[in-house]
């Protein structure tokens, strides 16, 4: 949550505060860099996505749906101004600190934490090179074009082309089977019509499921039955623990539960659901990247 008064419209202002915060140190050892990150990316934007950006930053929710795709840098920026007032907040230490001001400050102390999770991780298509030995921040040129810094080295590129999958899965009712996406596995739903495939798309976090009704009326049969793969999809989950208890909670039909963890195995933990066309869908644990 954010306490501190921020311009309306300067950019510039923002991250030279974060850059004056951070530069003293005691702070997470990739804070800069994550500062310098998002400089990036927000310079990649016209004038208009930086200001919809400040309005974000000054409480505005309610943004244009064209804002949409690029919302996640957006609350990496709230996170990181977020992040900087508390790192000012532990700085000034009370003369004679109250029992309440202790508290407060362990509760800072374990918010940090939580903020410093999504540093450097990848955003909008693009990751983070540590590489790079150029660790200023120009607050001046912050619509500038930032296409030099795309190619870090051969045979490797900050940009990546292909930004998302989704699955296709042929349902006998795609509009039932969206129900159940929605109201059971926290999935949002989209109705669209494509010009070649009227279909639905569901999405939740980074995964986007398209939903088809079969052309020829034949029912969709799970892999397992079809071809003996025993799954039909595949998700990777930083928490895999936590999204089974959301799905036994609601309802969903757990196939394969989540086993015990153990000091080493060769196998990756993982649990499988049955969605309401009888698909089978392994979640499995993937080690932070």
């Amino acid at each position: 949550m954010l306490n501190k008064t921020y311009p309306k419209h300067d950019i510039n202002e923002v991250f030279t505060w974060m850059d004056q915060v951070l530069s003293v140190g005691d702070c997470a050892n990739n804070a800069m860099d994550e500062l310098k990150f998002v400089n990036r990316l927000f310079a990649a934007l016209p004038a208009e996505g930086v200001e919809y950006g400040m309005q974000f930053l000054n409480g505005n929710k309610n943004l244009p749906k064209a804002c949409d795709e690029i919302l996640p840098l957006y609350i990496r920026f709230v996170n990181l101004a977020s992040y900087c007032e508390d790192i000012e907040f532990l700085r000034n230490i009370p003369a004679k600190p109250t029992s309440e001001d202790i508290k407060k400050r362990m509760d800072v102390n374990n918010e940090l934490d939580d903020l410093e999770k999504p540093f450097c991780m990848p955003l909008l298509g693009f990751k983070f090179n540590s590489e790079i030995k150029d660790n200023t921040i120009d607050t001046n040129n912050i619509n500038a074009n930032p296409e030099e810094d795309t190619e870090t080295k051969e045979g490797t590129s900050d940009l990546h082309l292909m930004n998302a999958v989704a699955s296709v899965f042929i349902c006998e009712d795609p509009y039932k089977t969206a129900l159940f996406y929605e109201n059971s596995c926290g999935f949002a739903t989209y109705h669209l019509d494509d010009e070649t495939m009227p279909h639905i798309r569901i999405s939740r976090d980074n995964i986007d499921i398209v939903l088809v009704a079969s052309a020829n009326g034949k029912k969709a049969i799970p892999n397992r039955e079809a071809y003996g793969i025993p799954y039909d999809m595949y998700i990777y989950a930083s928490e895999p623990k936590m999204l089974e208890l959301e799905l036994v909670g609601k309802d969903v039909k757990i196939i394969k539960p989540l086993p015990a963890p153990t000091e080493s195995s060769n196998v990756n933990r993982e649990f499988v659901f049955e969605d309401i066309d009888g698909r089978h869908i392994c979640v499995s644990q993937r080690e932070a990247m």
